[in-house]
């Protein structure tokens, strides 16, 4: 069966071929930042796949050197003080792409190189069915850093990953997390070597592909109950708590101080 392509170019592509549906988040130029453009063109994607029922896998990748660093902080800085109106909307598209993969039938793969920080990338991670990652791959919750919370549903997800006392290790002190370390924790199901990361993460896809698709959706839709209705009650709560948190001068600093590569002063403002 010959590659179908749905979505070509834009901030995110789809394809699918013998079962297995492929986004890219598209923007490698801003390592796959999160704007709104990119989180519409994402969750269309993955609509997308909840309309074919011939997708048996989905397979998430980044383009270029990175997975994904998260919100896009160029984007988010200059946004000033009108910055919760964007936080709301942009919030708005990433949760309900992570409850379209969470809720899709279909196993989801995120094949992980450079960077998955934030709740674009980290909260992605988190929401996947299985991750494997590139052995320079680095995890990073990154919230905190710039005076924010968690968001994507990672203050469910990951506690049911790493438990509760880690869970609040990573969130609060947003440590940069290695690949080995990730393995560890329970966050990624393998490390490969770089260069093999797109064959062995394709490997998986089709070996999932090949498996009776009924049985995986079951399967899957039994791991991820009480754990998704969970995500979708604090899911407003996160929302909130983003939106609000993104207004506050704190917020506007650490943006301002990850842009000019500095430590952040906050003032609990």
């Amino acid at each position: 069966m010959a590659e179908r392509i749905l979505m070509a170019d834009g901030p995110a592509l789809l394809s699918w071929n013998e079962g297995i549906a492929h986004i890219t988040l598209n923007r490698p130029d801003a390592a796959n930042g999160m704007n709104i453009e990119l989180l519409e063109a994402f969750t269309d994607a993955i609509m997308r796949c909840h309309g074919e029922p011939q997708v048996r896998v989905l397979l998430v990748t980044g383009a270029g050197a990175n997975f994904c660093a998260g919100g896009d902080v160029r984007t988010f800085a200059s946004k000033g003080e009108a910055l919760p109106e964007y936080v709301a909307k942009a919030t708005a598209y990433l949760q309900r792409a992570i409850l379209g993969l969470i809720r899709l039938d279909a196993p989801v793969i995120a094949a992980v190189q450079g960077f998955a920080a934030g709740g674009g990338g980290f909260g992605l991670v988190c929401a996947a069915d299985m991750v494997i990652a590139g052995q320079s791959a680095k995890f990073l919750s990154g919230a905190t850093r710039v005076a924010m919370a968690p968001d994507a549903g990672g203050s469910v997800t990951l506690g049911r990953l790493v438990g509760h006392r880690k869970a609040m290790e990573i969130l609060l002190t947003s440590p940069t997390i290695g690949a080995e370390e990730a393995k560890a924790l329970g966050i990624v199901n393998r490390v490969v070597p770089d260069a093999a990361l797109l064959d062995e993460a394709m490997a998986l896809a089709r070996d999932l592909a090949a498996r009776a698709p009924k049985a995986l959706a079951a399967t899957k839709r039994l791991l991820w109950n009480g754990i998704a209705s969970s995500v979708e009650a604090c899911l407003p709560e996160e929302a909130r708590t983003v939106t609000e948190l993104s207004g506050t001068a704190d917020a506007r600093e650490g943006l301002a101080a990850v842009l000019q590569k500095r430590a952040p002063k906050f003032t609990g403002r």
